[in-house]
């Protein structure tokens, strides 16, 4: 998989109600993920503070540049998460099926915005406001590591977020 560097500036959340999370927030990093021949999302990383500490609030904004299912982004989601290490198949089965309740379908255009509070729980919005919230702080762990953990399958897209490089 092959990732281009965005170089956008220190960036505003594109919702009032995730700012009542993440106030002032400033651009981390970002990237674009592609397979293939394929540009799939272009990825923002954002904090109060422009330094990415995994105890504080975030924000991770994904733009998509293709169509895809929500129900494919959960499950790719699932798939992501389980390279971490094994989750028992309750919890398996329940996050699946809550990011199926809360994750649109996606076409170009189209945002996903993951906030996570002070209590480790996630926010979810997109252009047409709040998606849905899952207060587990096991699983906002876990998904949001699928770009900022040290496992992630996209190693050098991590390295753009936390903007460790261009």
């Amino acid at each position: 998989m092959a990732l281009s560097a965005n170089t956008d500036s220190d960036a505003n959340l594109p919702l009032p109600l995730a700012q009542n999370h993440l106030t002032s927030p400033k651009t981390v990093g970002s990237g674009r993920m592609e397979y293939l021949f394929w540009d799939i999302y272009d990825a923002t990383l954002l904090t109060h503070s422009g330094s990415y500490i995994a105890e504080q609030p975030f924000a991770l904004k994904l733009d998509y540049l293709r169509e895809f299912e929500g129900k494919d982004i959960a499950k790719r989601s699932i798939k992501e998460m389980q390279r971490q290490g094994k989750l028992d198949a309750k919890t398996e089965e329940r996050w699946l099926s809550l990011m199926k309740n809360i994750f649109p379908d996606v076409k170009k255009g189209t945002f996903i915005l993951g906030v996570v509070d002070e209590q480790r729980h996630s926010h979810f919005y997109s252009q047409s406001g709040w998606l849905g919230s899952i207060e587990e702080p096991q699983f906002t762990q876990r998904f949001f590591d699928i770009w900022l953990g040290k496992a992630t399958s996209e190693p050098e897209l991590r390295q753009q977020l936390l903007g460790e490089i261009p």
